[in-house]
């Protein structure tokens, strides 16, 4: 070869050295409002250029069919009903994670090293001024069957909570609330008597408490509520005092995932210090790591409200919920309980 013929060579080649490689296009279903996650999607791209992120944000029940659909599987599955992601899990459709982050991860969190709770998000109540300067706000369970039963007509219509339906953690909730109180039922069947609206998301919830449809929230997530309440001051958020649960919102590798090496890329940052100092700082979706600081951790939150957190774990105690006999079981009380009160007087 020639010196021209060489020096073309040199310069194609370092012509292709310098291209940038094509990015890796990670694919995730989340049911996680972009908007609140969006802090951490932008620390990890930023650590890792090589990668872009598809992020396909959709309710639970939509990323549960897209999860089992087989014709375009996802890389990484997040969801807030926690049921049905160990479902995917114990029906193999996840593969493990055995990074030292995954494998240090607290158990509590954790399914098989497949699925990964990342965030310690306390269910709440959340309520308009209105409501207060008409009746008692409610602070503990107990209160809202109160305020439910005696200030029924007031209240009629303008009360709302999640469908065990149309929601993936709105049955979760109710099916957890029955085991931590015997009133539960009663509860519902209040809701029953005062025309409770039941929608999918708690951003509808908010929606509908700012417009003023609704008076009373119950059972919203904590994480979009609190955000929601610094801009809406008319909006006032309540963690229960006699019990909160504390949802985690889940983490996990598709087994069918094209991009494996990115999606463990994905899920170990969702785990690790940097990825849970983003969470802790810049969103309200609550850290789970007891070595990060931030105005949102799970030690902070336990801190404030003291001892009746109830965490859901990520454990095998999840299948229950999601067994169909129990779910017919459920929701057939469920309707029962609703009509229950609302029956005409003789």
């Amino acid at each position: 070869m020639t010196g021209r013929h060489w020096r073309w060579a040199l310069m194609a080649c370092a012509l292709l050295t310098a291209l940038p490689a094509a990015a890796t296009t990670l694919i995730v279903e989340a049911a996680l409002d972009q908007d609140i996650f969006e802090p951490v999607l932008r620390a990890f791209q930023q650590a890792n250029a090589d990668i872009q992120i598809d992020y396909r944000d959709r309710s639970t029940i939509d990323v549960e069919q897209r999860a089992r659909a087989s014709d375009d599987p996802p890389d990484v599955v997040i969801s807030s009903a926690m049921p049905w992601q160990v479902a995917l899990s114990n029906d193999g459709l996840a593969q493990p994670l055995t990074t030292p982050e995954a494998q240090q991860w607290p158990q509590w969190a954790k399914w098989r090293n497949e699925v990964f709770g990342f965030t310690f998000e306390p269910i709440v109540i959340a309520y308009r001024l209105e409501l207060a300067a008409a009746m008692p706000p409610p602070s503990t369970h107990r209160d809202l069957l109160d305020i439910l039963t005696h200030y029924r007509q007031q209240l009629d219509g303008k009360v709302v909570s999640y469908s065990p339906y149309s929601s993936g953690i709105g049955d979760m909730l109710f099916q957890q609330d029955a085991r931590y109180t015997p009133r539960m039922w009663d509860l519902v069947a209040a809701m029953g008597a005062a025309n409770t609206d039941f929608r999918g998301t708690t951003r509808s919830m908010l929606e509908g408490l700012t417009a003023g449809r609704y008076w009373l929230g119950y059972n919203l997530l904590g994480s979009y509520a609190l955000v929601w309440a610094q801009r809406h001051p008319e909006i006032i958020v309540q963690v229960p005092n006699d019990y909160s649960l504390v949802m985690m919102r889940t983490a996990l590798i598709h087994r069918n995932a094209r991009h494996v090496d990115a999606a463990r890329r994905f899920v170990n940052f969702l785990l690790s210090k940097e990825g849970q100092f983003v969470m802790a700082g810049e969103t309200p979706l609550f850290s789970v790591r007891p070595d990060v600081i931030g105005p949102y951790t799970a030690q902070r939150l336990r801190d404030e409200v003291g001892d009746h957190l109830y965490p859901i774990p990520v454990d095998a105690t999840l299948l229950a919920f999601v067994d169909p006999l129990r779910r017919q079981s459920f929701l057939k009380r469920w309707n029962r309980e609703l009509k229950i009160l609302r029956q005409p007087a003789d």
